[in-house]
């Protein structure tokens, strides 16, 4: 099995931001079901998309990150691929096709040395901020080995697991990833409460999937969709800190669904967001994968960065 790139004092990574609502509210382009994989039929939407990931690349390389970029399959599992009129095969093509975009929009940076890692995105099988209590971790393992095993073929270097907040499906998804032998990053979420939704403390999630899912465990854990104000109290000291890597918040303390009912882009306080991560850097030099999540782009991830840079590691 490949696994992720263990830590290293001189390495520091920087993923996409909240391309969903940049692309949807700074660029209008629509998103059927919240699903990116639509618009590569789109060459407008297209090329708007390679700009924003080229905008990344961009602050990756002038701040001397690695960069991870994925994205366009959050939405592209069985489930979501029948509502939106795709059988099997066609999901499968969308997921391929998109691998393809972000491997050509890597390609210029890469022959000038910049290192590019290449991912694959699962969501949840129900809605983000839903509990999602009825799935089993078995039924998750089959259900989202679909997606793994397309992303296999792909060749990508990794998976990212974003907005999840049930244990038995984090399980699930940890076992078929293992068995596809894809290295992945459990991304859970978490709210005003500072807990996942489904109750438990971020603590306990991770203990939880680590212990059930044994030598199927995640690579490595993250934070997504989520403002610092929101998950900075769940950052409990212990062992189990050191299990998680990657920190992807949302621009905005409001309320997720207010979010989504907005109709624009809510981008707060980007200067102060970055000020906040670089605090956690600071706080907490083993973790080492930075982002964004709804209503960041380019400008929050340059804030973010340079933070990160500049904190004392």
């Amino acid at each position: 099995m490949a696994d992720f790139p263990i830590q290293s004092p001189d390495i520091i990574y920087l993923t996409e931001g909240g391309q969903e609502t940049e692309i949807m509210y700074r660029h209008g382009h629509e998103l059927p079901e919240f699903a990116m994989y639509p618009l590569l039929d789109s060459p407008m939407a297209m090329a708007d998309l390679k700009a924003m990931y080229c905008r990344v690349l961009d602050v990756a390389a002038a701040n001397g990150f690695v960069a991870m970029i994925s994205g366009l399959d959050y939405r592209a599992s069985p489930d979501w691929g029948h509502k939106l009129g795709y059988s099997r095969s066609a999901l499968a093509d969308a997921l391929m096709q998109s691998i393809e975009f972000l491997l050509d929009v890597a390609k210029p940076y890469q022959a000038l040395g910049h290192k590019v890692l290449i991912g694959g995105m699962l969501g949840p099988r129900g809605d983000a901020y839903s509990l999602n209590r009825t799935i089993t971790a078995d039924e998750s393992e089959d259900y989202h080995s679909f997606q793994l095993e397309v992303l296999k073929r792909a060749n990508v270097d990794f998976v990212s697991a974003m907005t999840f907040n049930s244990v038995p499906e984090a399980l699930g998804v940890s076992r078929a990833s293992s068995r596809a032998e894809l290295p992945l990053s459990m991304g859970f979420m978490l709210d005003s409460n500072h807990r996942l939704k489904s109750g438990i403390s971020l603590k306990e999630a991770i203990e939880a999937v680590d212990s059930e899912a044994g030598n199927a465990r995640p690579d490595f854990y993250g934070i997504n969709c989520s403002h610092p104000l929101e998950f900075e109290p769940a950052l409990e000291t212990g062992e189990w800190i050191l299990r998680l890597r990657s920190l992807r918040p949302n621009a905005s303390a409001k309320e997720k669904m207010d979010l989504c009912q907005l109709g624009h882009l809510e981008e707060g306080d980007p200067l102060d967001l970055g000020q906040r991560i670089g605090s956690l850097a600071q706080r907490f030099p083993h973790i080492d994968i930075f982002g964004g999540c709804c209503g960041t782009w380019d400008k929050h991830l340059d804030e973010i960065a340079r933070n990160v840079r500049h904190a004392e590691r």
